[in-house]
C-alpha cells in the first residue's frame, strides 16, 4: 500500500486483484465519496412488479420506433409537393406536414418517456455527497472509475433486459434512420441537371429551364389573378406608383390551359419555390435616388424593380412591401430590405440582398424577363455567382 494526497492506495497488483466490487468501493472512498443511501429497485429479480415495470419501457421505446417509421413512410411516400385546393392530391399535400411533425414529435418523446421510467425503475435509488478536489488522473482514478462504471452499467440490470434492449434498440434506431433521411434527402439533388429539375442553377425564369423549347423564347410576367389557369399579363402602365404585385413566369409553350397539359404547365410555374417575384413600382422621386447593385444597373426597367419573394436568411416568403419606408419585410423572422439600395437587408437577420431578377418591356408592350437570376436566389448555394 502507498499513500496518496493523505489515503492508502493499493499497488499495481494489489489493484489486478480486486474484484469489480472492491474497485468500486475503493475508487468512492479515494474520490470523497459518501453514499449516504442506496437500495435496489427489484431485489427479487423475475417477479410480476418488475416484469410489468419493464413491458412499460419497451412498450414506449416501440412507440417511438414505429413512430420513427412512420414519420419515414410520410417523408418518402406522401403527396409533398404543392397541390391546389381543387386537385385530387391536395388533402395529403395539406396534412404532410402536420403528419410529419406529430409522427417525429412523438417518437421523441416516447424515446424520452421509455429513457425517464427506465431510470426511475431500474436504476438503484442512490444518494451520495462528493468532495470536489483538483489534479489530474492517478492510475487509481483510471481503474475505479472503470469499475465505477461497469458497476453502474450491471446495478441497473440493463444486460438482462433483453425486452428492453431490443425496444429501444428498434426505436433509437428508427429514429436515427428517419431523422437521417430526412435531413439530407431533402439535398439530394443533381446541381447540374436542367429543367425543372435543377433548381440550383436555374429558377423558372431561365430560358433554358425547358430545353424542349427555343432557348431564346420570351418569358413574361404573369400577374397572380387567384385563378391558377388565368393568364394575364403585365404591362408596365398596370401598377401605380408605389404598388406591389407577385408575378411569375409564362411562356407562350405554356398555353393557357385550353388542354391537360397546359394545365400542368400553368401550375408547374406557380408551383415552384424560386418562381415567386415582387415587382415593385417605384414612386418617380424615390426611382430618381435608387441605389443599383454594381454589374446590375440595368435589371430595372424605368422606375420598375423585381426581386425575388424567397427571403435569403431561412428561404420564408418576403411578401410585405412597406410603400412609405419602401421597406420590404420577411414576417418569419423580421428581415427588412431596402428597396431603393438593391433590397439589400437593413433589419434582422438577413445577411445577403435579395436577389434581383432582370426585366425590360417587349415590343408588344408587355414586361418580361431579360434573363434569369445570376445570384443565388434564398439561403446561398455556395455564394456562386453564375
Amino acid at each position: 500500500m502507498s499513500a496518496t494526497g493523505g489515503k492508502d492506495v493499493p499497488s499495481q497488483d494489489e489493484l489486478d486483484q480486486m474484484s469489480s466490487d472492491e474497485l468500486v468501493k475503493l475508487g468512492t472512498n479515494l474520490d470523497g465519496v459518501e453514499i449516504i443511501h442506496r437500495a435496489e429497485r427489484f431485489p427479487e429479480p423475475g417477479t410480476g412488479v418488475e416484469k410489468r415495470a419493464e413491458r412499460q419501457v419497451a412498450i414506449w421505446f416501440t412507440v417511438a420506433g414505429i413512430s420513427a417509421l412512420a414519420c419515414f413512410i410520410i417523408f418518402i411516400w406522401n403527396h409533398w409537393e404543392f397541390a391546389l385546393p381543387d386537385s385530387a392530391d391536395y388533402w395529403r399535400y395539406t396534412l404532410n406536414t402536420p403528419l410529419l411533425g406529430v409522427t417525429f414529435g412523438l417518437s421523441v418523446l416516447s424515446i424520452g418517456i421509455g429513457l425517464v421510467l427506465f431510470t426511475k425503475k431500474f436504476i438503484p435509488s442512490e444518494i451520495s455527497v462528493q468532495d470536489r478536489h483538483d489534479g489530474g488522473s492517478s492510475e487509481v482514478d483510471k481503474k475505479t472509475i472503470a469499475a465505477e462504471f461497469n458497476d453502474s452499467l450491471t446495478t441497473s440490470t440493463l444486460p438482462r433486459r433483453k425486452m428492453i434492449i431490443g425496444s429501444a434498440a428498434f426505436g433509437l434506431g428508427a429514429f436515427a434512420f428517419t431523422g437521417l433521411i430526412a435531413s439530407v434527402g431533402g439535398i439530394i439533388k443533381n446541381p447540374w441537371a436542367k429543367g425543372p429539375d435543377a433548381p440550383l442553377w436555374h429558377t423558372g425564369w431561365s430560358p433554358i429551364y425547358n430545353p424542349a423549347d427555343d432557348p431564346n423564347e420570351t418569358v413574361f410576367l404573369r400577374r397572380d389573378t387567384g385563378n391558377p389557369y388565368q393568364v394575364a399579363l403585365v404591362r408596365p402602365e398596370d401598377l401605380d406608383a408605389g404598388a406591389m404585385e407577385t408575378v411569375f413566369p409564362w411562356r407562350v409553350s405554356d398555353g393557357y390551359g385550353e388542354t391537360e397539359e397546359s394545365r400542368h404547365k400553368l401550375l408547374e410555374s406557380l408551383r415552384y419555390v424560386s418562381n415567386p417575384v415582387m415587382l415593385i413600382r417605384l414612386r418617380p422621386e424615390d426611382a430618381a435616388r435608387a441605389i443599383k447593385r454594381k454589374g446590375q444597373e440595368s435589371f430595372n426597367y424605368g422606375d420598375y424593380f423585381a426581386y425575388t419573394k424567397v427571403c435569403s436568411h431561412l428561404g420564408c416568403p418576403t411578401s410585405l412591401y412597406e410603400q412609405r419606408s419602401n421597406r420590404i419585410l420577411c414576417p418569419c423572422h423580421q428581415s427588412q430590405f431596402n428597396a431603393l439600395e438593391y433590397a439589400k437587408p437593413v433589419f434582422g437577420p438577413a445577411a445577403r440582398a435579395l436577389a434581383q431578377l432582370p426585366i425590360s418591356v417587349n415590343n408588344q408592350g408587355y414586361m418580361v424577363a431579360a434573363g434569369d437570376f445570376i445570384e443565388p436566389v434564398g439561403p446561398a448555394f455556395w455564394e456562386r455567382k453564375s
